[in-house]
């Protein structure tokens, strides 16, 4: 039997690996990799898409793997083709999203010579990686596919942990019919019968720390002023309940990121606190400093409880099912590394007697204050004009059906959101790409969300962010996926006017917010996607109804008056401070 080994020593690496459940493929066309795409293209267990920017289509495995929460494929030809996935694989690596990059190379004797499209991938990704592995030159021989099998398991594995890198170098020919080998039937059937277990054993993970777990426990006990702060994160209905249920045991104010889905869905919200970037930013923050701060997630959005953070000495434990350090202050008492559910089940269950009972005085004032900003919040809001960028939040909210997914920018957008997203038991299911923070592939990842979950997906963006990912207006065509894109265009990054660097006139319109003046409708419709200009509130309301109706993108722009955000934020802080003030010191 005549083969090509390049593509046969790859139909046996992505056999195995579609064995193991792997269900997408990302591929983006390159000569280099001609054998990686038709060994994963024939393989009838894939769903494959096909990228012609490397760069959205690592994005949109990013989405597929955040929303189906298993390993995506990407497959990319040699060269800065592989390169261009380096954002997506720094997010992954930030949030250890499962991605298996599978990068096309020259063979060694090619590698730096000079030769075209060549550059060295030797752990091209090193820094941001979980595993890196080069598969060496094909082989045909039985050893050479058990390798590769072998291979293709411990890929599988590694990416559990985040992305994992395999580097595959291949001497011509590339084509199927350009034949290089000849097997006989006999080493056919040998090959063949070369055993795979069905399932992969996951690495294991160290125990947690017993004697740090006794610190925590006899911390929480003798805690008279306990808080529960909780960053973005995917937790899922179950963790959401047990942390709430965990709060409410220890009687401790529960600091809710928007981002960490404890706002939404029907969850005991009795102890949740989401004004604290109005009062924390008061002097009376002074008076109320914590004796034990249980952290879960990711490093909050809000900078009030950043600068909160960094100016007290308390004791600070960080739970998290990995031991990550979510801790740029470097105070933290400890790194316990424990899944959420876990931690509070075993608290709960070794909490004694001798448990001290909470300050009445501290729940009252999270209580009353954030009550007291939530009213001055909406009275705002409810009196604020259209377009502005603060008062969308909500409407958003309030417009969404149930259990939508609903992925927020970075930038200003998701720092809007945890200021203005209000606590709803309407089920909404929150991604970010908070990893990096960056605002490259944000479309793409939405789109690989909505593809994944195939339920109603709605992203809002702002105009930097859409206009870095246009390319992938393409995908959503191409693949009729039916996002809904809420485009805040403010024409510029927003962000900067609310930094110190906003007080510089001219230098920072030209250097740091740098206007586009860019025309969205025209691009929009050129990828043969809905559009429209969204002119009320009540317009609003309606297009994201009749936009979850469509078959295809809709894109609903607002085009907000940036100086009229400001003032709105601004006004709120200014509101907050004074009335916590007014009540508290």
């Amino acid at each position: 039997m005549k083969i090509n080994r390049n593509i046969f020593w790859t139909e046996n690496f992505f056999d195995r690996i579609a064995g193991l459940g792997i269900k997408y493929v990302c591929i983006s066309p390159g000569s280099r990799s001609t054998s990686l795409t038709l060994a994963a293209a024939s393989n009838e267990k894939f769903k494959c898409f096909v990228h012609i920017d490397e760069r959205s289509s690592g994005f949109f495995a990013l989405g597929l793997a955040k929303a189906s929460r298993k390993p995506v494929i990407i497959i990319t030809t040699s060269g800065t083709a592989a390169g261009e996935l380096y954002p997506a694989v720094i997010e992954a690596y930030q949030q250890r999203i499962p991605l298996i990059i599978c990068t096309a190379d020259r063979p060694p004797e090619l590698v730096g010579r000079g030769a075209n499209q060549t550059i060295n991938q030797e752990n091209l990704y090193g820094n941001h990686i979980k595993f890196f592995k080069d598969a060496g030159l094909p082989s045909v021989s039985i050893s050479g596919i058990r390798k590769i099998r072998l291979l293709a398991e411990e890929a599988y594995r590694q990416s559990k942990f985040g992305p994992v890198h395999i580097n595959f170098p291949f001497r011509k020919p590339f084509e199927p019919r350009s034949y290089t080998d000849e097997i006989t039937e006999k080493n056919l059937k040998l090959i063949k019968t070369i055993k795979s277990k069905e399932d992969v054993p996951e690495p294991k993970e160290d125990s947690f720390d017993r004697n740090l777990y006794k610190e925590i426990l006899k911390s929480i006990n003798n805690a008279a002023r306990g808080l529960i702060i909780a960053g973005p994160s995917s937790f899922t209905n179950r963790e959401k309940s047990d942390l709430m249920a965990l709060a409410e045991k220890l009687n401790f104010p529960v600091l809710a990121d928007a981002s960490s889905q404890l706002r939404f869905g029907k969850v005991n919200k009795k102890k949740l606190v989401i004004n604290y970037e109005g009062f924390f930013r008061s002097e009376y923050r002074n008076n109320f400093t914590p004796d034990l701060i249980l952290q879960f997630g990711r490093i909050p959005s809000s900078k009030a409880i950043e600068n909160f953070l960094s100016n007290i000495f308390v004791k600070r434990y960080i739970i998290n099912e990995h031991g990550d350090i979510f801790d740029p202050w470097n105070n933290a008492a400890g790194i316990f590394k424990c899944p959420p559910s876990l931690f509070c089940k075993m608290i709960k269950e070794s909490l004694g007697r001798e448990h001290h009972p909470v300050e009445s005085t501290w729940l009252n004032f999270f209580s009353k204050a954030d009550n007291f900003c939530q009213i001055k919040k909406e009275k705002i809001l409810t009196d604020s004009r259209f377009p502005n960028e603060c008062r969308l939040i909500p409407e958003i909210i309030n417009a969404l059906p149930e259990n939508t997914h609903l992925m927020i920018s970075n930038s200003m957008p998701v720092r809007d959101f945890d200021f203005f997203a209000p606590i709803f038991d309407k089920e909404i299911y929150v991604h970010t790409n908070r990893g990096a923070s960056g605002i490259d592939g944000i479309i793409s990842t939405s789109l690989g969300i909505r593809k994944a979950l195939n339920k109603p997906t709605l992203l809002i963006t702002g105009d930097l962010a859409f206009y870095y990912d246009l390319n992938s207006l393409l995908t959503a065509d191409k693949y009729r996926i039916p996002l809904v894109i809420v485009l805040i265009n403010n024409n510029g990054g927003g962000i900067f006017r609310m930094l110190p660097i906003s007080g510089y006139g001219r230098l920072t319109t030209k250097f740091f917010v740098t206007p586009h003046n860019l025309d969205f409708k025209p691009i929009v419709r050129s990828f043969n996607l809905n559009y429209k200009n969204i002119r009320s509130w009540d317009d609003l309301r309606k297009s994201i109804h009749s936009a979850f109706n469509q078959e295809k993108t809709t894109v609903l722009e607002i085009k907000a008056n940036i100086k009229t955000s400001v003032v709105l934020r601004k006004k709120y802080l200014k509101e907050a401070v004074r009335i916590t003030s007014r009540n508290f010191l």
